[in-house]
């Protein structure tokens, strides 16, 4: 990681404690991450990315709603393996009020392919330059794939993960906001 990234996540860290906000799980390959309360956490960001057909989505159709964004690509064999636990989350959580959402970082083609042979449920948005900034603003420093931010319904991140993410750990984090 170079001097400015170091910069930039100690000064995310920094101002977190500073407002108030929760210290964000970093885990990797199925470790038992755990968000860190502090007293409040940051406000999700708003984003404009389009679907497969074209219409433009903001993050802010979903307010009010627990919101688990999950950045993704068809060529990460972990990313693919998510899939069908989050299509699982989302028919068992849904009427709850959870929202998953699934943010391609892969050319339209290949999701469009991938999505017509797999039935998500749920909404799959897709951009290259874009969905990396917006992954980069849900605390994906790293540029991991896949990485998963769940968002509480008052509109703040409450918990982010990078890597492969169990239906298990899903679960203990939305359990509580559900």
């Amino acid at each position: 990681m170079n001097y400015t990234l170091k910069f930039i996540a100690v000064s995310f860290i920094v101002a977190a404690f500073a407002m108030g906000g929760y210290l964000f799980s970093r885990a990797r390959d199925g470790a038992d991450a755990k968000p860190l309360p502090i007293t409040a956490s940051p406000p999700r960001p708003d984003f404009l990315l389009p679907d497969l057909a074209g219409l433009r989505h903001r993050a802010s159709e979903w307010d009010g709603k627990v919101l688990l964004v999950n950045f993704w690509a068809t060529w990460c064999p972990p990313c693919l393996r998510e899939i069908p636990a989050f299509v699982e989350l989302q028919k068992d959580y849904g009427a709850r009020g959870l929202q998953i959402v699934g943010i391609a970082l892969d050319n339209t083609d290949a999701v469009r392919k991938f999505v017509a042979t797999h039935q998500m449920g749920y909404p799959v948005l897709v951009g290259d330059d874009a969905a990396t900034e917006t992954s980069q603003k849900y605390g994906d420093l790293e540029g991991a794939l896949p990485f998963t931010a769940i968002v509480d319904r008052k509109g703040n991140i409450i918990y982010t993960h990078a890597g492969e993410i169990s239906r298990e750990r899903v679960e203990k984090v939305i359990g509580p906001l559900l």
